[in-house]
């Protein structure tokens, strides 16, 4: 009978995946009405309160961004800032290095060399002698024009910004972030379907939402679980987490948040669905990955955690296991139980996996931040590659005998290794932050 309600639940998932392609978004159910423009006060307040009336903050949301620029372009004076900005940002996302070459030249021309010419280029000539320097060698790396855009923001971020916060955008800014702070979700949303992982506080459902058709992902945790175990702070902070991952531009490498919500015995969070396994599965399942494919991943999983770095957020659990595959063979990164926020005040706790853990992480009472994953990123690509942590050679158990090896062991790498990937791990596995690589001011950029 068991087996039977397996299969059944199967049959059920696998239609509504096919469902979920095939048939057209429905129209939502209920029409979106937005809340008197009066909430303006409150929300302002409440904007405040939670330090979210900053521009890095609102311009980083979609919402936030659109209404800006929808206020930018309204006034009578042009920014041109903010067409150089989109600009830029186009350019980064470009592959074809010849495509970005061509678009690189025309930024170039438009935006600073006639401005150049017109003697009204309001920036450092520092970084129009960078840029310069690269165009003169026909490079087109994608952080070409990275130093122009801390410059915009510095324009975007002044008067021009407390201007937006007085006007009639900020308005109904407020009118969506307090519609946004009061929908309530129930289980009735979503027609819930099998099984598809479990955790220490619950289980992981396929679901679909049920007035648009979209698939994803149910993690839903139980709250006597969570008590027993003593997981409220862990569980809350989860939370938290996911929401600053998931604001703004999206990550397609990480496992977004679009909705959460509670029923009186479980907490419920609707995220991205993944279909394709974990690394740590196809690792058991297959050996271990060639230098091409950990390459491919290994991209992919930069991006993500640079996505998570500029957030100040360290994600301090990095491993095979926490990093799942779509059905298109994509990546994310998944899990934020562990995840710190260190915008303010860096974590001291020895937290993550064994084998994983960086020297200053393991070292109590040594303040850390972001330096600790791209040392955890080091160990993740050496078991990709080897099949286990560079601090396990001998299968041990003994979590105090991997701690010290951690802290004391040279890691020796195989000759069959290319020199570059051999310059890739031992820079990422050094026990001296200040030496580390991607953690000498330049983030992803450096290890790319």
């Amino acid at each position: 009978m068991a087996d039977l309600e397996a299969v059944l639940a199967d049959v059920s998932y696998l239609m509504a995946m096919e469902k979920s392609k095939s048939t057209p978004a429905a129209r939502a159910s209920k029409k979106i009405v937005l809340p008197d423009p009066s909430v303006r006060s409150v929300m302002h307040k409440h904007l405040e309160k939670m330090q979210e009336v900053n521009f890095d903050k609102i311009f980083n949301q979609k919402l936030g961004y659109l209404l800006y620029k929808e206020y930018c372009t309204s006034l009578d004076d042009p920014v041109p800032q903010l067409k150089f900005y989109e600009e830029i940002k186009t350019y980064e996302k470009i592959e074809n290095t010849e495509e970005r070459r061509k678009v690189a030249r025309e930024i170039y021309d438009n935006y600073i060399m006639k401005e150049l010419l017109s003697h009204t280029h309001e920036y450092n000539k520092e970084t129009v002698d960078y840029v310069q320097k690269h165009l003169t060698k026909n490079e087109v790396p994608t952080d070409l024009f990275e130093p122009y855009i801390e410059e915009i923001f510095t324009h975007l971020r002044g008067d021009l910004f407390n201007k937006f916060i007085e006007s009639e955008k900020f308005t109904r800014y407020c009118q969506w972030k307090n519609l946004e702070l009061n929908i309530q979700l129930t289980m009735n949303d979503f027609s819930v379907h099998r099984i598809i992982g479990r955790g220490g506080f619950g289980e992981v459902y396929g679901c679909r939402k049920a007035d648009t058709g979209k698939m994803y992902a149910m993690k839903c945790l139980d709250k006597k679980r969570i008590k027993m175990k003593q997981g409220e702070t862990l569980a809350l902070n989860e939370r938290i987490m996911l929401s600053l991952v998931s604001t703004g531009v999206d990550c397609p490498f990480i496992v977004c948040m679009t909705y959460a919500f509670h029923t009186p015995d479980k907490l419920c969070f609707i995220l991205d669905l993944m279909n394709g396994g974990d690394l740590h599965y196809h690792l058991s399942q297959h050996g271990v990955f060639s230098e091409q494919e950990m390459r491919f991943y290994a991209a992919e999983v930069i991006l993500g955690l640079e996505h998570m770095h500029r957030r100040f957020i360290v994600y301090r659990d990095l491993k095979p296991a926490n990093i799942l595959l779509d059905e298109h063979g994509h990546v994310r990164i998944s899990d934020l139980g562990l995840a710190c926020d260190f915008s303010k005040r860096k974590p001291h706790a020895s937290v993550g996996t064994h084998g994983y853990m960086a020297p200053e992480v393991l070292s109590k009472g040594t303040a850390y931040d972001s330096s600790a994953d791209w040392f955890s990123f080091g160990c993740m690509l050496y078991k990709l590659l080897k099949g286990h942590s560079p601090f396990r050679q001998h299968k041990t158990r003994d979590k105090h005998e991997i701690d010290r090896m951690t802290l004391t062991m040279n890691v020796e790498l195989p000759d069959t290794f290319t020199n570059e990937l051999r310059t890739l791990l031992e820079g990422l596995l050094h026990r001296d932050v200040d030496k580390r690589l991607g953690c000498c001011g330049r983030g992803y950029v450096q290890i790319c």
